[in-house]
């Protein structure tokens, strides 16, 4: 009986002491921090009420007209005035006469294939048949044409057997000769642009797609501008983009007026409305741009009529001007063959002359026309564009 009371006493002793430790084990923990406290929020300033909430306005101090400071009278208010555009400068164009002699050089530069060529051959001891077939093949090459290139070459046969001897001096003086007589230099070459009833003189610039009408057109200006000529031009290209645009860029530039219409418009009404323009404004010439039309196109060539005859409804044309590309050759007068069809062709304009070696062109589409060469195109340039004189052309053709 002692021996359990004794172990009751201890049990209860050694339970006692481990829950001393429990509590003294969970004081020395450290206690959790506190949480934050809640933050301070401000209220947004309240919105402004509407209506029959609407707070009683507050009293401002305001000023009466008196108490307002205004400027003195003396001191003038200065307005700016918007920019003004100046117009471009007008040029002045370079004298015509006498232009193609000026140009000599840059013809010659490239036409000199023929007429060398052609003094070689004839500078040979004998002239044989193979000699004559090799001229006959020089001229053909520059595009002189068939018939003319024989009648050349039968003049040229009998001369030389007249003269004997030749020197170069005699040579050159004998092909010179022969080859204005072929370009004929009794052809009227004047751009006619005086009208028989006092009104302003047409003209109407015609031909295929790429030839640079429009160029011409302006570059046409210049010249009748340069000879003391008013002109007015009429865009009537109205389906090529910016053709209008640059037309216009050409007359402003020697203070030509621009008749223009709505792109893809009517052509002929352009046409018409610029011979009524030119009338009113007493000008010396009209010149209508046309647009490019395959030859070949019937329709295309139809509505060329059609532009022909209204124009011709306010004024007779004066001129109609073929341009046709040097380069093209002989296709070039495929096309001046339908065109002379549809309109009546007074006058060609031959282009890029100075950048081909085909100088006889002239002499082919002059024959095949009948109507004489007036203008040629010797490059980029605003005033490179020359009346043709057979003279000058010639001496440029067989050089110094």
């Amino acid at each position: 009986m002692d021996i359990v009371i004794l172990a009751v006493v201890i049990a209860v002793v050694v339970l006692g002491a481990l829950g001393g430790l429990i509590v003294g084990s969970r004081r020395n923990k450290p206690l959790p921090p506190p949480p934050p406290a809640a933050p301070d929020i401000t209220a947004p300033p309240a919105e402004p009420h509407v209506g029959d909430e609407a707070e009683t306005p507050r009293e401002e101090p305001r000023r009466t007209i008196e108490e307002v400071d205004l400027p003195d009278g003396s001191a003038p208010v200065v307005v700016e005035e918007p920019p003004t555009v100046e117009a471009p400068p007008i040029e002045i164009p370079e004298p015509t006469a006498g232009r193609l002699v000026r140009l000599r050089a840059r013809l010659s530069r490239s036409q000199n294939a023929l007429g060398q060529g052609l003094l070689t051959l004839l500078s040979r001891e004998h002239l044989d048949e193979d000699t004559w077939e090799e001229i006959e093949d020089t001229l053909l090459t520059a595009d002189v044409g068939v018939q003319p290139t024989q009648e050349l070459v039968e003049r040229l046969r009998e001369r030389v057997k007249v003269l004997g001897t030749r020197t170069p001096e005699e040579l050159r003086g004998l092909l010179r000769q022969e080859l204005v007589t072929l370009v004929d230099p009794g052809m009227d070459r004047t751009v006619h642009t005086e009208n028989a009833a006092g009104g302003p003189g047409v003209v109407m610039v015609v031909g295929v797609n790429g030839t640079g009408k429009t160029t011409t057109t302006g570059k046409l200006a210049r010249v009748l501008v340069a000879d003391g000529n008013t002109v007015v031009l009429g865009a009537a290209d109205t389906f090529r983009a910016a053709a209008a645009d640059q037309l216009q860029t050409w007359g402003e530039r020697v203070g030509a007026h621009t008749v223009r219409g709505p792109e893809g418009g009517d052509p002929a009404s352009v046409a018409f409305d610029a011979v009524k323009e030119g009338k009113a404004m007493a000008a010396d010439a009209v010149l209508i741009d046309t647009a490019g039309r395959l030859h070949t196109k019937a329709g295309l060539m139809d509505e060329l009529g059609k532009v022909k005859r209204v124009v011709e409804k306010q004024a007779p044309l004066d001129e109609v001007l073929l341009v046709l590309d040097a380069t093209t050759g002989q296709n070039g007068l495929v096309q001046a063959r339908v065109f002379a069809e549809v309109v009546d062709i007074t006058g060609i304009v031959l282009t890029k002359l100075d950048g081909t070696a085909k100088g006889g062109i002239v002499i082919a589409v002059q024959r095949e026309l009948g109507v004489p060469v007036k203008l040629i195109g010797l490059g980029e340039g605003a005033d490179d564009l020359a009346p043709f004189e057979p003279g000058a052309f010639v001496d440029a053709l067989i050089g110094d």
